[in-house]
Parts: C-alpha cells; structure tokens; sequence
C-alpha cells in the first residue's frame, strides 16, 4: 500500500476504541440508545416548533436548524463508531473518509454559527426591545440561515478538496473513531503546512471570532439584566436564554478541552466522542426540560395527537 502517488492509499484503517473487550457489547447498545434518542430528540423540537404558533419566533426558528445540525452530525459520526466499536475497527475508502470529513466538518461548523445568531437575537430581544421586531423579521432570519448553510458547504468542501490534493503515501491507519482533520494529515507524505494554515484561517473565522460574537453579547446581556431593578423580573429575563447559554457552554467547552491535550489521543477521543455524540443528544433535552414555553407547547401538541390520527 505504500508508493509514491497520490492514489497509494485507496483505504483507510479506523481503530476507534482498542481493548473493550467484555465492555465491547454494553458500549455499543449505549451507542445506540444514545443515537435513537438525539435523532428523536432533535426531530421533537423541529416538530414542535413547527406546529406551535406560540414558537414561531427567530430563537426557535434558529433553534430548527441547530436541530438539523445536529442530526447531520449524529448520522455522519455515530452509524459508522458503532461499527467500529461492534468489530473492533473498520476499513472504508480514502474518499468515503473524505467525505465523512466533510460533513463532520459542515455541521461542526453550522453549530458554532447558529449559536452566534441566537445570541445576537437574544442580545437584540435583551438590549434592543424595541427595535427587536423590525432587526430580526423573517427576511432577516432566512437571509441569515440560507448564508449559513451556503457558506459552510462551500467553505468545507474548498478544505476537503484541497487535502483530496496531497499525497498519501503512508500508512492507513487511523487511530481514531472517524476521519477527523489531523489524523488524516498524519497519513499525508506531503506538505501539509498550507492545509494547516486554511485549517487554521477557518477555525479563527468560523470558531473563534463566533465566540467573541457570543463573549460580547452575553456580556451585554448581563449588564442589561443587573439593571433591572426586580430579583423576579432579572431571573424572568435571565430565564429566556440560559438554555442557550448551557448549550453554549458545552460546545465551546469541549472544544477549548481538546485543544489543551493536543497531544494524547486517549483523552481527545473522549474528548471528541462529548462534541460529536453527546452534546447533540443534550441539546434538545437542555431545550425541552429547562424551557417552558417548548414543554408547554409540547403538552398542548401531544393533546392534539388523538384529534390529528382521528382526522387522518
């Protein structure tokens, strides 16, 4: 498998997690549940906020495509570690690695902007009340939510492409759960400094300078709730986006992890198993259990289940 052209490794090895062994069968039925309850999970609040007038607002409009997000990176992630966990490894393409990389890529990135726009309308609906109806209408919010989408499929395919470019002439074994970036650069007998360097360009665009975006919103914000001069009426403003706020949290929390053991492959597949498996699983819950008006548009929804088959 090793020669001097581009197309020497045509497959590629993941080893995924080593020595389960007795652990092997309880992790991957865990797998399992855990990817049943994110697709269900995020399928609910899409559902729910689509059939809920009281909903039909920029936060739960944005709060749809999180969902969608999420889906794309629990399919893309999750169906394959399961049969990487169940037979202790898996051989797939160099292009169906790819092009997992490429998904993986997308949705990553479409979280980290999404969460950036509902931390500005929850800036807009806080700091900017009255102003908020006329900044954040529906051709402000499909204008914002179609320049996401396009923009992080073509940004991540113009990266994709660009590693399609160098040669792999090294060994094909991956020791991880699916095709992330750096692992697949280390198979590369090339030059990667200037796939770094655009890794490293997106990541600031697309990673950090968000960040700074919700930084500076939520300190706004805070600011905002301090002068309220009522304990009830700071907790009842707080309230509207400290879901938002926990999901924030998780996702930049695991992130800025990794990057701080850069060098052990244990920990950072762990690491990246928290950000690719559980915390789409744990945003619709952190949406449904802490947010009121989705339990209660829930409720009245389930109540009109009986009355929607009846008619059907």
């Amino acid at each position: 498998m090793q020669n001097n052209n581009s197309n020497t490794v045509t497959k590629i090895l993941l080893l995924g997690f080593q020595n389960l062994h007795s652990f092997k069968i309880p992790f991957f039925l865990l797998l399992l549940l855990i990817f049943c309850v994110t697709i269900c999970g995020n399928l609910l609040i899409i559902v729910v906020v689509s059939y809920s007038r009281s909903l039909h607002s920029p936060m739960y409009f944005f709060l749809t495509q999180l969902s969608f997000s999420d889906i794309l990176l629990s399919t893309t992630i999750v169906p394959n570690m399961l049969h990487v966990v169940l037979y202790e490894g898996r051989s797939l393409s160099f292009i169906d690695c790819l092009i997992q990389f490429y998904y993986f890529s997308v949705s990553e990135t479409l979280e980290s902007l999404f969460l950036t726009v509902m931390s500005y309308d929850r800036y807009q609906a806080i700091c900017n009340p009255l102003h908020y109806s006329s900044v954040m209408d529906l051709t402000f919010c499909l204008k914002a939510v179609l320049l996401c989408w396009v923009m992080m499929l073509t940004v991540s395919l113009t990266l994709t492409v660009t590693m399609s470019q160098l040669q792999f002439c090294g060994l094909n074994i991956i020791d991880h759960f699916f095709c992330d970036l750096d692992p697949i650069l280390e198979l590369s007998c090339s030059d990667t400094f200037y796939v770094k360097l655009e890794d490293m360009i997106l990541a600031a665009s697309f990673a950090m300078c968000p960040f700074m975006v919700i930084t500076v919103s939520y300190s706004s914000i805070i600011f905002t709730i301090l002068k309220i001069p009522s304990t009830t009426g700071r907790q009842k403003t707080f309230s509207t986006c400290s879901s938002h706020l926990a999901v924030v949290s998780l996702y930049y929390g695991s992130i800025i992890c990794i990057y701080l053991f850069p060098n052990k492959r244990n920990v950072k597949k762990i690491l990246s198993m928290f950000y690719t498996v559980v915390t789409p699983l744990l945003n619709p819950m952190i949406y449904s259990l802490s947010n009121r008006e989705v339990k209660q548009a829930f409720k009245k929804l389930k109540s009109k289940i009986p009355s929607i088959c009846q008619t059907s």
